[in-house]
């Protein structure tokens, strides 16, 4: 069974990646959990290094621009390096490119101008982040975009988890209204929704066309506001061991580690299979890759 880490960042330069990293910050789980941070810039000869100890056949690239930057042009840039990040995609398939979407860059109409223009080159999704661009999942001037994805057949990759401050754009049952409203889309909700695990359940219950990835979250299981490793799995059984997708969040975790800590839990070997890999195999459509 091909290796899927479906939760990638991607940078054009090792120091752009340790840019990105060094305004980052991780609040919502609590204390505790242990957590282990990697070295990894984030560049693409770093992550083919990772890939290659990790045994990973496939990346989904899920990158948005740095929003601790000052670009003088943020709608040039977002373009640029879209563009930058599917050239990448058509030199090496094992890069698996999903596109960054920002409203604060570009305008929902120049945003879902730039889909179309893009969707010859073949991404296979984008990427949100709610709470960090304040897009409310209940604001219809925004559908477009996800209409248009729909229609193109673009994965919607979105981070999920709480907010610090202001409203919880990013809280699970916060995309109700766009699985209401897109029956069709397909979405994966990141870090299976982070301190706010804990709504879940009942998402799945209620939408089960929805895809989680287990990135982040995996490395604090135990912390104050985590499931513990037992909750985990009960959470990945109840959603379904077939809707669970890896991911590392690289390159703040380490790929072959977050590979590790998936083989380690208590799972059949056909669930382990699923959500190493196999999920991610249908769900982004990819081909049998070379070393199969």
């Amino acid at each position: 069974m091909p290796t899927i880490d479906t939760h990638v960042h991607l940078y054009r330069t090792a120091e752009e990646g340790e840019r990105a990293k060094s305004g980052y910050e991780i609040w919502e789980y609590g204390e505790g959990g242990g957590p282990q941070f990697a070295d990894w810039s984030g560049d693409p000869d770093d992550a083919v290094r990772a890939m290659e100890v990790a045994g990973v056949d496939y990346v989904v690239v899920t990158n948005m621009l740095d929003d601790t930057a000052s670009y003088a042009d943020p709608g040039a840039e977002l373009v640029a390096y879209n563009e930058w990040l599917c050239g990448l995609a058509e030199r090496d398939r094992r890069f698996v490119a999903c596109l960054g979407v920002d409203p604060g860059c570009l305008s929902v109409p120049d945003l879902v101008s730039h889909l179309r223009a893009m969707a010859p080159r073949i991404p296979a999704g984008i990427k949100l982040h709610p709470p960090v661009h304040h897009i409310d999942m209940s604001d219809e001037s925004f559908w477009p975009v996800l209409e248009t994805c729909q229609e193109l057949g673009l994965r919607v990759v979105s981070h999920s988890g709480p907010s610090r401050d202001g409203k919880q754009y990013g809280e699970p049952n916060a995309f109700r209204p766009i699985l209401e409203a897109f029956p069709r889309l397909r979405l994966v909700l990141a870090h299976l929704g982070g301190a706010a695990w804990q709504q879940v359940p009942q998402l799945a219950d209620d939408y089960p066309q929805v895809y989680f990835d287990c990135c982040e979250i995996i490395e604090w299981l135990g912390a104050t506001r985590a499931p513990s490793q037992e909750q985990f799995v009960d959470l990945v059984r109840h959603i379904g061991s077939d809707r669970v997708m890896m991911g590392s969040d690289f390159p703040w975790y380490d790929m072959a580690r977050t590979v590790e800590l998936v083989r380690g839990l208590p799972l059949t070997d056909d669930e382990r299979g699923a959500v190493l890999g196999g999920n991610a195999m249908r769900f982004f459509g990819l081909p049998e890759p070379a070393s199969a």
